[in-house]
């Protein structure tokens, strides 16, 4: 027989699961339908269980979205912390580029339900306030990334091109995340064209680009 001790571990363990479950079938509602749209029953439908079930575990749709969106945080940060790593020198810019976006395309593909609850117009604002955060340090990060590589530009030039870059990519992503297949893979290119031809002329020689001829 199970020991006093076991019992509460299976609970828990149960209980775990059964989080997991409902928040994989909330990402689908809330990707299928936008965080305002969404209901408890839908999601609870999604999952294969009732109603009452979810609200052993969650009070409202906003606690599910809340808890939801702290998860894809945590994953988002260990993928850009993975994408924008420091860069060798040597490495030629389009690598460099080709790198980040894969990376980062690949992370909101697998999770489409990060850009839905984070950018859409009623998110809860807790998740808002983190994705405010979030973006700031992304931004930080790749402010970090090219100044080694933009050393003749001030600070806050640099800041801007981070900026301009974060704002290129978020454009391209909502075009990337309405297709699929090679119509997608396209966009991604496009996407990467324009990352580079923008970065080209900025980095020049220093990142293993070329940088501008003169007349």
């Amino acid at each position: 027989m199970p020991t006093s001790q076991e019992q509460p571990r299976r609970r828990q363990s149960r209980g775990e699961r059964r989080i997991a479950q409902l928040l994989e079938a909330a990402a689908t509602v809330f990707t299928s339908t936008g965080y305002t749209a969404a209901s408890t029953n839908a999601i609870a439908r999604e999952a294969g269980v009732s109603p009452g079930t979810l609200y052993q575990f969650f009070p409202n749709k906003e606690a599910i979205a809340i808890e939801l969106g702290g998860r894809l945080v945590a994953e988002y940060q260990a993928a850009y912390g993975e994408a924008l790593a420091p860069v060798d020198p040597a490495i030629p810019l389009e690598m460099v580029v080709n790198a980040i976006v894969d990376q980062f395309i690949d992370f909101n593909c697998r999770r489409p339900v990060f850009f839905a609850l984070m950018h859409g117009p009623d998110v809860p604002g807790r998740i808002a306030e983190e994705h405010d955060v979030l973006h700031k340090t992304v931004i930080d990060r790749i402010q970090g990334l090219l100044s080694p590589f933009l050393t003749d530009l001030p600070a806050e030039e640099i800041t801007r091109v981070a900026q301009v870059c974060m704002a290129v990519y978020m454009a391209g992503l909502e075009l990337i995340l309405a297709r699929e297949g090679a119509d997608r893979e396209a966009y991604v290119q496009e996407l990467k064209n324009v990352l580079l031809r923008y970065l080209d002329p900025l980095v020049g020689d220093r990142l293993g680009g070329t940088p501008e001829q003169g007349p």
